[in-house]
């Protein structure tokens, strides 16, 4: 009698501890959306270890409260340390997890030590979001060999690096790539050599990846960005004489709504490439621009 009484309440404490644990998980996920103001999508990412570079502000900080919304742990690697900081203590705040490594992006040896300090951290990468970049004016008529050279570096070559240094992980868990990709690429932008030929690169790595990688499971896709408000497009747009002007003509050429893409909106559709959702979904790039890049010259 005794050993069934015991037995009991056991069965009753580890019922309670199994309550316990997914009350906490839910009020975490509850207080993520309340807080950041973030829905959640449940896309199965509980516990996902996903690389975002750049993930210190703009999109880039976006996706990475998405993704703590969605349960996963976003590992920021920028070389803001402060803003990295803010960004683990806002989503930590929140009720969930997150990780900054500070790294200059420019050199392959910090990249490696990046992905190396996540790995010694949590044992996995799940996702890798190449996000960091800056569209640095590079011209043609005004560039030089170095300055373009500086601008690949900026824009395209740790997307490489850091694909390269994480490939290991990700083949163990047959995880994710999304590069995040400009309309620049394919419309054109005028004196910012360097950046447009970066972005042109960003894509064709993607149908590549896609190829190379399908063997190990590995998905890669692309979001392409437009008309976007972030940090560096407010700082590019108040770059001009009239920038309010200069905002509503921009504004009137997005077919839909007549608006500009959020960062939300970008960062819900990264979350998701990530998840086994868009299991599908390969060598893909996805133009999140409310018709910009294919619609805009269709409807005039």
């Amino acid at each position: 009698m005794i050993f069934y009484a015991v037995s009991g309440g056991i069965k009753q404490l580890l019922l309670l501890r199994i309550l316990f644990f997914h009350y906490c998980a839910y009020w975490r996920k509850w207080k993520l959306r309340f807080f950041i103001n973030i829905d959640h999508m449940n896309l199965s990412l509980d516990g996902h270890i996903v690389i975002v570079t750049g993930g210190a502000s703009g999109i880039g900080e976006m996706i990475c409260k998405v993704l703590s919304a969605e349960g996963a742990i976003p590992c920021i690697i920028d070389r803001n340390k402060e803003a990295g900081i803010r960004v683990v203590n806002e989503i930590a705040a929140a009720g969930g997890q997150a990780h900054f490594a500070p790294a200059d992006l420019t050199d392959a040896t910090a990249c490696q030590n990046a992905v190396q300090d996540v790995i010694t951290k949590f044992g996995c990468i799940n996702g890798l979001v190449n996000n960091a970049g800056l569209n640095d004016g590079v011209s043609l008529t005004k560039g030089t060999y170095d300055l373009f050279v500086n601008s690949l570096k900026t824009n395209v070559v740790h997307y490489y690096m850091m694909a390269h240094f994480a490939l290991p992980a990700l083949i163990q868990t047959k995880g994710a790539i999304v590069n995040i990709s400009s309309k620049v690429a394919e419309t054109g932008q005028g004196n910012t050599s360097g950046y447009a030929a970066s972005n042109g690169i960003r894509n064709e790595m993607v149908e590549s990846w896609a190829l190379e990688l399908n063997t190990y499971g590995i998905r890669v896709n692309a979001v392409i960005v437009a008309e976007c408000m972030t940090p560096q497009y407010e700082w590019w747009i108040n770059q001009d004489d009239d920038p309010q002007q200069r905002l509503n003509e921009i504004n009137s050429r997005i077919p839909l709504e007549n608006r500009m893409t959020t960062t939300k909106e970008i960062a819900d559709m990264v979350t998701f490439l990530l998840s086994g959702k868009a299991a599908g979904i390969n060598g893909e790039l996805l133009h999140i621009d409310g018709g910009y890049v294919h619609l805009d010259r269709r409807l005039r």
